[in-house]
C-alpha cells in the first residue's frame, strides 16, 4: 500500500515539474515569482519618464514648421555717389587729363530678414535693415517674391513695418514675451549671410539687458541661439513656435560679424506696441522730458549723504523743457514716475516715454536728502534720424 502511494506521489510530482518546467520556458509571466517581467515593467517606465515634458531631448521641427513659412528674406538696394577725388580738381592735373566726367552713381545690395506678422501683409523687421532703402523686395517661404514699401520706423527700438500685397499670406503667431524664463528654448531664424532660410537653436541667456548702447530704448531678450548678419529681423520663437523676439544684434569681435553665442532681441510686446502705433498713425509717438541722467552709484549715494542707491541722477535740464518749466535742477535725484519707482537712467527713459504728451505727470525727486514732488506736462520725444550703434 505504501509503495503504491509512493509511486502516485512520484508521478504527480514528475507531472508537476515537466508543467512547470514548460511554463517557465514559454510564458514565464504567468508566474507570479518570476522577474522577466519586472524588467520589462521597469523598462516602460523609464521611457514612460523620458517622455515626461523636460526628460527628454525632442525634436523642435514642429515649432519650426509653424513659424518658418512667416519668416521672410528681406533685399534693399540703394544708390551709393562715388565719392569725387580731391586730386580731380586740381588745375594741373586738369591740365594734362582735362575734365573728368562725374562719377555715376552705384547699387550697393543689403539683406535681412522680416516677420509676417498679419495676413493684411504687415512685416516686422529692423530699422536698420531698410533704412535709406530705395528698393525693398520680399521673399516668402514658398518662393514667392514681391516688392514691399515701408510704412513707417522706430530708430529708437530699431524696428521698421513693411507692407506687401500677396493673398494667402501665413502670419506667425505672437507669443508672451513676460512669460519668458531663463533657460528656456528657443529657436532663431532668418538668413544669415544670404545662404537661406536657416534655424538655429538655444536657449535664453538673460533678460531685460540694458546699457548696451544698440537703441536708445533697451529691453533685450538675450540668446546663444547662434545669430549672423542677415538674421537681423528675423524671428526668435519660443518651442511652440510662437514669436516672443525680433532678432537685432550681437555681440561679435570681428569685422565680418560673427556669432560668439551672445545675440539680443527686441521683445515681442515692444514690437507689438510699435506695429500699433506704426500702422495706426505711421509713426510711434513717446513723451519727453527734457533732461540729461546718469545711473546712481555707491560713490554718488555717498557724496548725497544718501542711504540706499536708488533712481536717476539729473545732469543737465535743457532751456525751455518739460523738465525746465516743471523746476527740475541738474544734481536733483528722480526716484519716482507718477508713482512708479525709477531704477536707473534706462528705467527713467522708459517710464517718461510710456506717458502720452500733453499728460501731467507727478515727478517724485531727492533734493539736499530731501523728498518732494513736482509737476510737469510730458513733451512729444523728437524724432531720432540715425540709429544709434550697429
Amino acid at each position: 500500500m505504501m509503495r503504491k502511494l509512493w509511486l502516485t506521489f512520484a508521478q504527480t510530482a514528475t507531472v508537476c515539474v515537466a508543467i512547470l518546467f514548460v511554463v517557465s520556458t514559454l510564458r514565464p509571466d504567468l508566474l507570479p515569482w518570476s522577474t522577466r517581467g519586472s524588467v520589462v515593467t521597469l523598462r516602460e517606465q523609464h521611457d514612460s519618464i523620458e517622455a515626461a515634458p523636460g526628460k527628454r531631448l525632442t525634436s523642435f521641427s514642429e515649432a519650426a514648421k509653424k513659424a518658418m513659412p512667416a519668416v521672410v528674406n528681406i533685399y534693399t538696394t540703394k544708390e551709393v555717389k562715388a565719392q569725387r577725388q580731391p586730386f580731380m580738381d586740381d588745375p594741373v592735373f586738369r591740365y594734362f587729363f582735362g575734365e573728368q566726367p562725374e562719377s555715376q552713381a552705384q547699387r550697393s545690395t543689403n539683406l535681412g530678414s522680416g516677420v509676417i506678422v498679419s495676413e493684411k501683409g504687415y512685416i516686422v523687421t529692423n530699422s536698420h535693415v531698410v533704412e535709406a532703402a530705395d528698393e525693398i523686395e520680399v521673399a516668402l517661404a514658398d518662393t514667392r517674391r514681391t516688392k514691399a514699401r515701408i510704412v513707417g520706423t522706430d530708430p529708437d527700438t530699431d524696428l521698421a513695418v513693411l507692407k506687401i500685397d500677396l493673398p494667402k499670406l501665413p502670419a506667425i503667431t505672437l507669443g508672451q514675451s513676460d512669460a519668458i524664463r531663463v533657460g528656456d528654448v528657443v529657436l532663431a531664424i532668418g538668413n544669415p549671410f544670404g545662404v537661406g532660410q536657416t534655424v538655429t537653436l538655444g536657449i535664453v541667456s538673460a533678460l531685460g539687458r540694458s546699457h548696451l548702447g544698440i537703441n536708445t530704448f533697451e529691453n533685450f531678450i538675450q540668446t546663444d541661439a547662434a545669430i549672423n548678419p542677415g538674421n537681423s529681423g528675423g524671428a526668435l520663437v519660443d518651442a511652440n513656435g510662437n514669436l516672443i523676439g525680433v532678432n537685432t544684434a550681437i555681440y561679435s569681435r570681428t569685422p565680418g560679424g560673427a556669432s560668439l553665442g551672445i545675440g539680443f532681441a527686441i521683445p515681442v510686446s515692444t514690437a507689438k506696441q510699435v506695429l500699433e502705433q506704426i500702422v495706426e498713425t505711421g509713426a510711434v509717438t513717446r513723451g519727453w522730458m527734457g533732461v540729461g541722467v546718469q545711473d546712481m552709484t555707491r560713490e554718488l549715494a555717498e557724496s548725497f549723504k544718501l542711504p540706499d542707491i536708488r533712481g536717476a541722477l539729473i545732469t543737465e535740464v535743457f532751456r525751455g523743457t518739460p523738465a525746465d518749466k516743471a523746476g527740475l535742477r541738474v544734481g536733483d535725484i528722480l526716484i519716482a514716475v507718477e508713482g512708479k519707482p525709477v531704477t536707473d537712467s534706462a528705467g527713467m527713459l522708459n517710464l517718461v516715454a510710456e506717458l502720452a504728451p500733453g499728460a501731467a505727470a507727478t515727478l517724485k525727486v531727492v533734493r539736499d536728502q530731501k523728498e518732494m514732488d513736482l509737476r510737469a506736462v510730458i513733451g512729444r520725444r523728437p524724432k531720432q534720424q540715425a540709429r544709434r550703434g550697429e
